[in-house]
Parts: structure tokens; sequence; C-alpha cells
């Protein structure tokens, strides 16, 4: 009976792939505190992992889950530099600008 029970919990449930990714979505949306629950809950989800996975498919996994990694940190770098220019004037002063230029055109 013990040693089902241990079988049973060394397998990977799906509540440790819903802890991983969601601290895995927290920290993208930029929230730092949550990386030590990611290495947490990583760490966990790849123990298990590694008892069912033989060593070439171990490596072959880690490599593509950082492959993805990076291409999607790529991508979010590269939007954070591009972005629409947006006017943060504030609306009372746009209204002194408009009436300082009018008071200039009339003043020539």
């Amino acid at each position: 009976m013990d040693s089902q029970l241990e079988q049973q919990l060394e397998k990977i449930m799906p509540e440790d792939l819903a802890r991983t990714f969601e601290s895995a979505y927290h920290v993208i949306q930029g929230r730092h505190e949550h990386i030590d629950d990611l290495l947490k809950h990583g760490g966990v989800l790849l123990r298990k992992a590694a008892q069912k996975f033989t060593p070439t498919q171990m490596v072959l996994g880690v490599a593509g889950l950082a492959t993805v990694a990076i291409i999607f940190i790529g991508r979010e770098m590269h939007k954070e530099g591009e972005g629409n220019a947006q006017d943060v004037t504030p609306r009372d002063d746009k209204r002194q600008f408009a009436n300082n230029s009018s008071k200039k055109n009339d003043d020539k």
C-alpha cells in the first residue's frame, strides 16, 4: 500500500502543471516576487518528470523549453521598444498653447 501511495505522489498531477504555469504567468506579467514560486514549482515538476523520462528525453525537453522561453522573452523585449506615440500633455496646457499660437499669429 505504501509503494502504491508513493507512486501516486510522484506522478505528474494537473495541479503541478497549473501551479508552474500560474507562477510563470505572474513572472511574465512583471510580478517578480513570484520567481521563488516558479523555481519551486518548476523544480518539483522537473523532478517528477525526470523519473518518467530517459536522460535523452529530459535533455531534449529542457532544450525545447529553453528555446521557447528565449523566443518569448525576445518578442516581449521587442514589443517594449515599440509603441504608439501619444500626447501626454494635460488638456489645460493644450488650450494655453492654442491661445498662445493664435496670439502670436494676431501680433504678426
